[in-house]
């Protein structure tokens, strides 16, 4: 039976972190939970054989893989990658790094705090400034930092019925990229500060649902991060991959109201000193929030096909979306017939 895809997601959002050896227990209500993280190198599919040398022609522009964008591609790709039970790992030498909260609402060790602390925020006199504040703070602390698909065509001489030619290939590497530039240039091309187009140009309600939203998962110490906010037309054509059209965007495509209507943020836990350990928090805060979405007001629409994005459970995308999120999951996990025989 193959994994769900959820890992194959993970596995391209964060660079081909390993996640083998997880131990999940209880995620729903963050029981008792403990495990261990590694990264390994940046996958590179193989090209063919080659026989003699083989020669660098022109790199086509890299397919930029956004802050939660994953295409189609690449998911069957991690699909295929993961279907097969990965052998048994090393036990480490030292304990597990990573250690959860036996109860949701205790602090986890080494939290990062926002900027904004909660005292501060709780005797702000102006709630919108206070609001804006906090989320920005968040977004501020937040890498930018994600993975790309490059594909390189090679010239390669084969050999085939005794005779040698030369056929070109395309072999396809991740690489690690900063993608904080997309945001900054979408402010300046209309003539704001970043912190009034990227939390400004979201709906006042969300962004008060967001602020209690990620205070308590602030106070249940994810450490949570906001990686994209508001986007116009001009900045989600900077995104690549899965994803919507430019002006179709629930973070604020001008079909759905344009700048003060985004309904979607991008939300990750910035917790861990490693990429990968962050990584592994984000999965966690994620599953965490399909949990508690009925008191946090806000909930991911397409769940494990875009686990960073999160919109208001009373809102269009939600309604529209998460129903078919749930049905292809389900799907997923139904044992085949190769793998349950009559």
């Amino acid at each position: 039976m193959k994994r769900p895809r959820r890992f194959a997601v993970i596995a391209v959002l964060c660079g081909a972190v390993a996640l083998a050896g997880w131990i999940w227990t209880g995620l729903a209500g963050l029981g008792a939970l403990g495990f261990a993280s590694t990264e390994a190198p940046i996958a590179v599919s193989p090209a063919t054989s080659a026989i003699a040398r083989v020669e660098h022609v022109d790199v086509p522009r890299a397919t930029a893989l956004d802050e939660h964008d994953v295409s189609v591609a690449d998911i069957a790709r991690g699909n295929a990658a993961l279907s097969d039970p990965p052998p048994p790992m090393p036990q480490p030498a030292t304990p597990p790094v990573l250690v959860a909260a036996a109860n949701p609402t205790d602090a986890v060790q080494n939290a990062v705090r926002p900027a904004v602390s909660s005292e501060a925020l709780d005797a702000c006199s102006e709630s919108d400034v206070c609001t804006d504040q906090y989320l920005w703070s968040l977004y501020e602390r937040t890498p930018k930092v994600d993975t790309i698909k490059v594909e390189e065509r090679i010239k390669v001489k084969v050999k085939s019925k005794g005779k040698t030619r030369t056929v070109v290939k395309t072999q396809t590497k991740y690489i690690t990229e900063d993608f904080g530039w997309k945001d900054p240039k979408a402010a300046q091309k209309v003539g704001m500060s970043l912190k009034d187009y990227v939390i400004g140009g979201m709906d006042r309600d969300f962004r008060a649902k967001l602020y209690y939203a990620l205070r308590a998962m602030d106070d249940a110490g994810f450490s949570p991060g906001i990686t994209s906010g508001f986007r116009d037309d001009y900045r989600q054509e900077l995104a690549n991959g899965n994803k919507a059209a430019p002006d179709s965007s629930y973070h604020g495509g001008s079909r759905r109201g344009g700048y003060s209507h985004g309904l979607a943020a991008d939300l990750v836990s910035v917790k861990g000193e490693t990429r990968a350990e962050r990584c592994a928090w984000s999965e966690i805060l994620w599953k965490w929030i399909d949990a508690h979405e009925k008191e946090l007001g806000i909930g991911r629409p397409y769940l494990d096909k875009d686990p960073p994005h999160v919109a208001p459970i009373d809102g269009k995308e939600y309604a529209d979306k998460r129903s078919a999120a749930k049905a292809q999951l389900a799907a997923l996990k139904k044992p085949s017939r190769a793998s349950n025989p009559k």
